[in-house]
């Protein structure tokens, strides 16, 4: 990475309040949408936000004019996460909190998350997580860069910026090889678990958070409609869930010198082979 940068880059970076992954999982019986009590950053978010302060300390560090936005949407305890952000180095949060957001799928998601980054107006970089650890559906990113028109650049195990060309290269795993991509700002990135090693927040830092401001908006703040969102902007449904059957007992497979015939036998019964 360069030593310096000229211009002050605008930096958001996304993240997302998302279940425990130490609990169990549960969908709401009567919404069919999951329950999110006990919830935290999700941890692939953890990655994006060092990316965005490393690239921000590579080149004159925040004294250089430079901004990391933290921005979530969702309910009430959607904030922590910010703050959690706040706390690994960025400069301040935006919450968009809407009771019209609860349903959303991928596609109402990235629009409102979208309108939340032109709100914001004149952004260098978007920087994601590969995906979130509840949905997992990677899609976001790419469906974002579209919606701003911002150059994409996703699943990077490694990113390099070039001050001086206002410049992001990555390198990304590819069926068998590693690409080397390039894309000049404004772009969208994603960062994989690989990329980085996220700070653990020290003292000192998560009492310099308590005097960061976390914004809330609603979606009349951003210029969005509620229909455009939720349940009833969303191009999926959900019409049913279950709980997961009990695993059922196992096959025990005694070697009496017939187990490896046994063995195939089973997996081809099983359709594995």
């Amino acid at each position: 990475m360069s030593e310096e940068s000229t211009t002050p880059l605008k930096i958001v970076v996304l993240v997302k309040h998302v279940p425990d992954v130490q609990f169990d999982r549960h969908i709401d019986s009567g919404t069919l949408r999951l329950d999110r009590a006990e919830s935290v950053l999700s941890e692939l978010d953890e990655y994006a936000v060092e990316a965005a302060v490393s690239i921000v300390e590579a080149n004159g560090g925040f004294a250089a004019g430079h901004e990391v936005i933290a921005a979530t949407m969702g309910g009430k305890g959607s904030g922590n996460s910010v703050k959690k952000a706040l706390q690994m180095g960025a400069s301040y949060g935006l919450h968009l909190n809407d009771e019209a957001l609860a349903g959303s799928d991928t596609v109402a998601t990235s629009k409102a998350l979208a309108a939340l980054v032109e709100h914001v107006g004149n952004v260098d970089l978007v920087v994601t997580g590969m995906s979130s650890t509840d949905a997992e559906t990677s899609v976001v990113p790419a469906q974002l860069a579209e919606r701003l028109g911002f150059a994409q650049l996703t699943h990077a195990l490694a990113v390099e910026f070039d001050a001086a060309q206002r410049e992001l290269a990555i390198k990304r795993d590819h069926l068998d090889r590693t690409l080397t991509l390039t894309a000049s700002l404004p772009a969208v990135l994603s960062v994989t678990d690989q990329a980085n090693e996220p700070r653990y927040p020290n003292f000192k830092a998560i009492m310099a958070a308590k005097k960061k401001t976390v914004t809330e908006l609603d979606l009349a703040a951003i210029g969005l409609d509620a229909a455009a969102v939720g349940a009833i902007g969303s191009n999926t449904e959900v019409i049913g869930a279950e709980a997961r059957p009990a695993r059922g007992a196992g096959t025990v497979i005694n070697d009496s010198g017939q187990a490896g015939i046994a063995l195939v036998d089973f997996l081809a019964e099983q359709k594995l082979i």
